[in-house]
């Protein structure tokens, strides 16, 4: 079984030459970056599993050397690539925060007498789609949504209490709060 890994950074650059990279939080925050010990390096198919030499924090980057990658020339290969790591090395969460790789594939659900009948489950819930991705927008996250009722049509759904209601990572349901956001 593979193990549950979350992105905690992306490689930016070198910093000098004897292989130690910038890295960017994915979160925004560093001082988690501190206690990273072992990570996989992902770039689309490939990965690259290594331990952490060393970490230190500069003005919003990270400094971070990775085991078998020694000069500026190796690391030049992996600019670009994820950094993903256990979960006890990530952000810890405050409330009403979630992982993004939690909110993905989780059922968005509707609750509501204009509901379609077709997607109404046996719990009175019914799901309308299911969250595919979170994407960064002007003005918050988004939520993508593959619509049940169509097999290619994909939404965007703002992520915010105004459009979505509870969310049950443990349960993979999020509640949709108005039904003609979908249209």
């Amino acid at each position: 079984m593979e193990k549950a890994q979350l992105i905690v950074g992306f490689i930016r650059g070198s910093h000098g030459y004897s292989g130690e990279s910038k890295v960017e939080s994915s979160s925004g925050e560093y001082e988690h970056l501190l206690k990273l010990q072992e990570v996989t390096l992902r770039h689309g198919e490939q990965t690259k599993e290594t331990k952490v030499e060393s970490v230190s924090l500069g003005h919003a980057v990270a400094y971070v050397k990775f085991a078998g990658i020694d000069s500026d020339t190796d690391l030049r290969k992996f600019t670009g690539w994820e950094i993903l790591a256990d979960r006890k090395y990530c952000k810890p969460l405050k409330k009403d925060e979630w992982y993004i790789e939690d909110l993905r594939n989780c059922s968005l659900v509707y609750e509501g007498k204009d509901a379609p009948a077709t997607l109404i489950a046996p719990d009175g819930k019914a799901v309308v789609g299911t969250i595919t991705d979170v994407l960064e927008g002007g003005g918050g996250n988004l939520l993508e949504v593959s619509l049940a009722e169509s097999c290619d049509r994909k939404v965007l759904v703002p992520f915010n209490k105004e459009f979505i209601g509870k969310v049950d990572v443990k349960n993979k349901t999020v509640q949709l709060m108005h039904l003609w956001i979908l249209e």
